[in-house]
């Protein structure tokens, strides 16, 4: 008998080490974007350009954010998850080096797509790991403990990013986004375990072109990818316009902004451990009305809040704060919904899903631009994605549920993480 016919048994990551690892790789993102917004007013005037170009750094990471995730995806399906996010991870550090070193705003532009591409990694690989391991309820419950470690992160990062500035200027931010992506490669080292086959077909155009259209062709992962992207979305677009409402037009220093946006982030970890705690109880399907509610009292707050009153830190952050809280109900299950029907092409599914994400954030990024007040543009988008995640779960829930993703809505497993 030919013993190398066989595949050879591959240990197996712990719900813990899964949900360590995947926050760890998702958090790169919006903390590679919560760092930078508050050195963003004082680029500047550091460049001597326009509010709308240093705008555009950050319109295009979410733009290589998104594109990439189209790519990153599917080559884990065919190379293997952790070769891909090494090489991912290497074109953000190299990103990290151009942007400390960028010597106008144009080289800064280039600097901060490549970050965006480099970032995409951290949101396909994480949850396809999930998928390839886990299902039901388990998957929900790592979702959840992946999106409690990734409020650390940001919460964290507006303050660190404000002081870094204030302390040694703009420059030392992109430090600090390098020093992290090395301690996000060791973690790859020491802790992740590949959890594919290497399979060269299915990264072959026809073989990704049909993964891409069966998972297009799914109501179901539409629906549900559309919940994420008006609300998850809707964070990232917040992005583009809070660091110019609260320093230019309420007065904030960067180091204040920092810390106040704690009010969105730390909403953002109370709903998570809210959910970790009800999961158990009513499940994670049962629990995004619940999320919805917020975000919508949160989008109707805004929309009234900053048309009638001057802006002010509560009158802003406290619509914010509603959304934010909300999203923490909606992503357990709703992210387990996008993958659950697609075991075996489970790295094109997240990178489908993950562009639909940072596809809201860019399209609502240039939709605030567009429409230059930063004030009106806040009150007017952010109700739209808020009406979108409503309108898209309603619909969602009118579906019927493919035979791979009853998990969703299977009642809850009462079984320990290992």
């Amino acid at each position: 008998m030919n013993v190398q016919s066989r595949p050879a048994a591959r240990p197996v990551m712990s719900e813990r080490r899964v949900s360590l690892l995947g926050g760890l790789l998702v958090a790169i993102g919006p903390v590679s974007m919560a760092l930078y917004t508050p050195a963003m007013p004082e680029i500047v005037h550091a460049f001597g350009t326009t509010e709308a170009a240093v705008k555009l750094t950050l319109s295009v990471y979410f733009a290589g954010f998104a594109l990439a995730q189209l790519v990153c995806g599917p080559l884990s399906d065919g190379l293997g998850r952790k070769p891909v996010t090494y090489g991912f991870l290497a074109i953000y550090l190299v990103a990290s080096l151009l942007a400390m070193i960028a010597p106008n705003v144009h080289v800064l532009i280039v600097a901060r797509l490549l970050q965006g591409v480099g970032a995409a990694v951290g949101w396909a690989i994480a949850r396809a790991i999930v998928r390839d391991l886990f299902t039901h309820e388990r998957s929900a419950r790592i979702m959840n403990l992946i999106g409690l470690i990734l409020a650390v992160g940001p919460a964290v990062s507006p303050t660190l990013g404000g002081l870094t500035m204030e302390l040694a200027g703009w420059h030392a931010i992109f430090v600090l986004m390098f020093v992290a992506a090395l301690g996000i490669i060791l973690a790859v080292r020491l802790i992740m375990v590949e959890t594919v086959q290497r399979d060269i077909s299915r990264i072959r155009p026809r073989a990704l072109i049909g993964s891409y259209r069966q998972v297009l062709a799914s109501p179901y992962f539409v629906l549900s990818s559309l919940v994420l992207s008006g609300s998850v979305g809707a964070l990232y677009t917040q992005a583009t316009v809070l660091p110019f409402i609260l320093m230019d037009r309420v007065g904030f220093t960067p180091s204040q902004f920092g810390a106040g946006m704690l009010m969105q982030s730390g909403m953002y970890f109370a709903g998570s451990l809210a959910v970790r705690q009800l999961l158990g109880r009513f499940g994670a399907f049962r629990l995004v009305p619940v999320g919805l509610a917020f975000i919508g009292l949160g989008s109707v707050a805004v929309a009234v809040t900053l048309r009638v009153y001057e802006p002010c830190f509560l009158g802003v952050m406290g619509p914010v704060a509603l959304f934010s809280f909300g999203i923490a109900f909606v992503i357990p299950a709703t992210a387990t919904a996008t993958l659950a029907p697609f075991p075996h092409i489970a790295g094109a599914a997240s990178s489908m899903s993950g562009f639909f994400q940072m596809g809201g954030g860019l399209l609502g990024g240039l939709i605030c631009a567009a429409m230059g007040d930063p004030v009106v543009a806040m009150a007017t988008v952010i109700p739209a994605m808020g009406l979108l995640a409503i309108l898209s779960w309603a619909l969602w829930t009118r579906l019927p549920t493919p035979k791979a993703a009853s998990v969703v809505q299977a009642p809850p497993v009462s079984s320990p993480s290992e």
